[in-house]
């Protein structure tokens, strides 16, 4: 019971393990744009009311487990992160639009899961055991 979030007419537990590759699945998200991609994520998210549980920006992927409020479908979820991230990203670091022309940094499709057929902690220690580089201490969402 205390895992679960509230709003004014509503009390949820909506957890989703969300994962994403670039197009043609180049290694373009490293650096200060894998860090910028986190920033982003987060942002996107806070302004959705969407708690990011754990994540992870590989340099070809982004794996997310996040707890959703109830009116926000994974769907779409995924089309403002892919969206606002994509558009951002290209804007701000052009050697990007020499790799991706046509404005798509994402490929099209998204795995999605809910957490309900496996564990939590089985999604966050599989999230925590992908390639990681540079992994912070203090912090659930790392850059690998």
């Amino acid at each position: 019971m205390e895992n679960y979030r509230k709003s004014a007419h509503c009390t949820y537990d909506i957890k989703y393990h969300l994962v994403w590759i670039t197009k043609y699945r180049k290694p373009t998200i490293t650096g200060q744009i894998a860090l910028r991609t986190r920033e982003l994520i987060r942002m996107i998210c806070q302004s959705n009311e969407v708690e990011i549980l754990a994540g992870h920006v590989g340099s070809d992927h982004i794996h997310l487990l996040v707890s959703v409020p109830p009116h926000l479908s994974a769907s779409k979820l995924v089309q403002y992160i892919k969206g606002n991230t994509s558009r951002k990203l290209q804007m701000e670091y052009k050697e990007l639009n020499r790799q991706f022309w046509g404005q798509h940094l994402w490929a099209r499709g998204y795995f999605v899961a809910s957490s309900g057929n496996v564990t939590d902690e089985i999604i966050k220690a599989y999230i925590q055991n992908q390639d990681l580089q540079e992994k912070s201490n203090s912090d659930n969402f790392e850059i690998g």
